[in-house]
């Protein structure tokens, strides 16, 4: 798969689930992004594609590797528009 067309993907949902934060940015729980079913038939490494989002710096989070269950409550953050 081409990274960069996963990211946009992924952009593309976070705009869909998420909502507009107190600093105009849309934000999402991953247990939300992971919970959907949408997300789950798109993305065959959801947790691969948000690390290379975070690392091209399109989306933020806190840590490292997020773990359904463990990180369901971590807020990620759209950070281009």
């Amino acid at each position: 798969m081409n990274v960069e067309h996963e990211v946009n993907l992924l952009v593309e949902e976070i705009r869909r689930l998420g909502t507009k934060n107190a600093d105009g940015q849309v934000s999402v729980k991953f247990g939300v992004l992971f919970a959907d079913e949408k997300c789950a038939n798109l993305f065959e490494a959801l947790v691969g594609t948000l690390k290379a989002a975070k690392r091209r710096k399109v989306v933020s989070y806190q840590g490292e590797l997020l773990l359904q269950g463990v990180h369901d409550n971590v807020d990620i953050v759209l950070l281009q528009d």
